[in-house]
């Protein structure tokens, strides 16, 4: 779906669907980049969190440990969460780091190990 901005009574900028333009798409990979919008107010993570279980913290943000053998996983297999979806909004270093971390977790759960660094 597409979504645009526009400004609330307040004058503050709210996101909302553009009617009609929904759209599915088959995909191996799916990567939400949203970017201090609060991940439980959008459609996918809607539908994850409905139709899957995914589990949230107390907060609203998805859940994962950041170590061991689960490290970024959420409790659906094979879906993976870092940066603001699993910490919430914080600085763009964070997520930065945090997505390097999470890519090789998701290496190391499809191949079984990983050569990146941590």
């Amino acid at each position: 779906m597409l979504v645009r901005w526009d400004k609330d009574e307040q004058g503050r900028w709210q996101m909302s669907e553009v009617p009609g333009s929904e759209a599915s798409f088959k995909a191996d990979l799916v990567l939400l980049a949203m970017g201090f919008v609060h991940p439980v107010h959008e459609g996918m993570l809607a539908e994850l969190k409905e139709q899957k279980g995914l589990a949230l913290d107390p907060r609203g943000n998805v859940q994962g440990a950041t170590d061991g053998p689960a490290a970024y996983q959420t409790n659906i297999p094979g879906v993976f969460a870092a940066g603001d979806m699993r910490r919430g909004q914080s600085l763009v270093v964070w997520a930065i780091r945090e997505g390097r971390q999470c890519a090789r977790a998701v290496d190391e759960w499809l191949m079984g190990s990983t050569d990146l660094p941590r």
